[in-house]
């Protein structure tokens, strides 16, 4: 399982009821995906919205393999942030991330005042913060909340491990698609700082995620809904 797996989460729905966009920002959800590499079965994504207390909020993509080698070596990713939503931006608190396969591997994030502090394995790193950063992992529910106000475009400045990375996103296509959880007309998002092969798929009106992503940098990973519950 590629490194790349834990960030697709993005990191990543039947019907979303009308109260769960409270003051135009999600409150709480479960959204479930079957992700696949290359095409071929490759494990199951989950991602949850809950709040933490404090005016704080928790967002959690926990990914497991269940076929071929992911499966066979138990590997398995989960990725925490903690966030406060500042207007429509879920502005980093915190973030952790695990990897669980042939070589582990760790990352953590926190904003300590005006300074970005960020533990890598063994390396250490700092950056001055910059307002409204948000980190690698709510990218896409970030994206999704500013679709629904109706950006047709989005830039964040996402903290990442040596810096703070501008990521820009334009709506591209309106597309018919389908997914384990239904057919959608959905509008397809590409990612246009860089070339990174990220396609993202939105039924911005409703869900907050995609109900389809697909990642060709680091893996050849696709995402595709399942279930999505929210309250």
């Amino acid at each position: 399982m590629k490194t790349t797996l834990l960030r697709a989460g993005l990191g990543l729905a039947l019907a979303l009821p009308a109260a769960a966009f409270a003051a135009d920002v999600p409150q709480s959800f479960t959204a479930t995906y079957n992700v696949s590499q290359g095409g071929s079965p490759l494990g199951n994504a989950t991602l949850t919205l809950k709040a933490a207390g404090n005016g704080q909020f928790e967002y959690s993509n926990k990914v497991v393999g269940t076929s071929g080698l992911a499966a066979a070596i138990g590997a398995s990713s989960s990725e925490v942030s903690q966030f406060t939503w500042v207007g429509k931006v879920p502005q980093a608190v915190s973030y952790k991330y695990d990897l669980q396969a042939f070589k582990p591997k760790s990352r953590t994030l926190t904003v300590n005042g005006n300074t970005v502090q960020v533990q890598d394995n063994n390396k250490s790193f700092s950056y001055p913060l910059q307002p409204g950063m948000i980190d690698r992992n709510t990218v896409p529910l970030a994206l999704g909340v500013a679709l629904h106000g109706g950006a047709k475009e989005a830039t964040f400045p996402v903290g990442v491990k040596q810096a703070i990375e501008t990521q820009t996103f334009k709506v591209a296509a309106n597309e018919k698609i389908t997914v384990p959880a239904g057919s959608f007309n959905a509008v397809r998002v590409d990612r246009t700082d860089q070339d990174r092969g990220f396609n993202a798929w939105y039924v911005p009106a409703k869900y907050p995620v995609p109900v389809k992503l697909a990642q060709k940098d680091g893996g050849d990973l696709t995402l595709e809904l399942v279930k999505f519950e929210g309250k």
